[in-house]
C-alpha cells in the first residue's frame, strides 16, 4: 500500500512538472504561412514588425473554417482566421502606428507565391484573392474589399507539400496599396489556413 502511494505521488510530481514547462514556452501546433508575398503573420514573428503578441511565436498557425468565401471567418476577422489571439493581423496599422509593410508588385506580371510549412496537411488546393480596385484599407478586411473569385487557384490533389511550395501565377491589374489574401484548404479536416500580405503595385 506505501509502495503504490509513493508510486501515485511520483506520478502525480512527474505530471506537475510537465504542465509546468509546457506552459512556460510557447507550443508552435501549426502548419504554414506565406514567405512570398511575404505575410503580416510572418512579419510579426521575423520581428519586421514588434509587439504583436501571440502571432510571433505561430505565423503558421492562421487556421480556421474552410469554405471561402461563402463560409469561413467573419468579415474583419480574415486576416487572424477568426482566432482572437491573432487579432493584431486584423488591425490597419502594425502596433507602432505605422502602415504594414508592403511587397513591391507589378500589375499583370508573373508573380512566384511561396509557402513554408510546419506540418504537412493533405491538400485540396491554394486560392488567392485581391482587394478590390479602390482599397484603401481604412478598415479590418471584409469580403466587400475582395474580388471574391480568386485571381489564382492551384490544384492540390489531396497531397501533401514538402516543407516549402512555390507557384506561379499572373498578378491583376491594380495600382497603389493592396492586400492579398492566401487561402490554403485542407482536405482531411474541416480548416483552412488563411494569410494576409500587404502589397503595392
Amino acid at each position: 500500500m506505501l509502495r503504490s502511494r509513493k508510486v501515485s505521488m511520483a506520478g502525480i510530481a512527474v505530471g506537475a512538472l510537465a504542465l509546468t514547462c509546457t506552459t512556460m514556452v510557447p507550443v508552435a501546433y501549426g502548419h504554414g504561412y506565406t514567405t512570398s508575398p511575404i505575410s503580416r503573420a510572418k512579419n510579426c514573428q521575423s520581428g519586421v514588425v514588434q509587439n504583436c503578441g501571440q502571432i510571433q511565436w505561430e505565423p503558421q498557425s492562421v487556421e480556421g473554417p474552410k469554405g471561402f468565401p461563402s463560409a469561413g471567418p467573419a468579415d474583419g476577422k480574415l486576416c487572424s482566421a477568426g482566432l482572437q489571439q491573432f487579432d493584431q493581423l486584423n488591425a490597419t496599422r502594425q502596433p507602432n502606428g505605422q502602415a504594414w509593410p508592403s511587397t513591391q508588385l507589378t500589375m499583370g506580371a508573373n508573380f512566384t507565391f511561396s509557402w513554408t510549412f510546419t506540418a504537412s496537411h493533405a491538400t485540396t488546393d491554394f486560392k488567392y484573392y485581391m482587394t478590390k480596385a479602390g482599397w484603401n484599407g481604412s478598415h479590418a478586411l471584409t469580403r466587400g474589399d475582395l474580388e471574391l473569385t480568386p485571381f489564382l487557384t492551384v490544384p492540390y490533389n489531396n497531397q501533401r507539400p514538402p516543407s516549402s511550395l512555390s507557384h506561379s501565377g499572373r498578378l491583376p491589374s491594380r495600382s497603389g496599396p493592396h492586400m492579398i489574401l492566401a487561402v490554403w484548404t485542407i482536405a482531411d479536416t474541416a480548416n483552412a489556413f488563411y494569410q494576409c500580405s500587404d502589397v503595392r503595385f
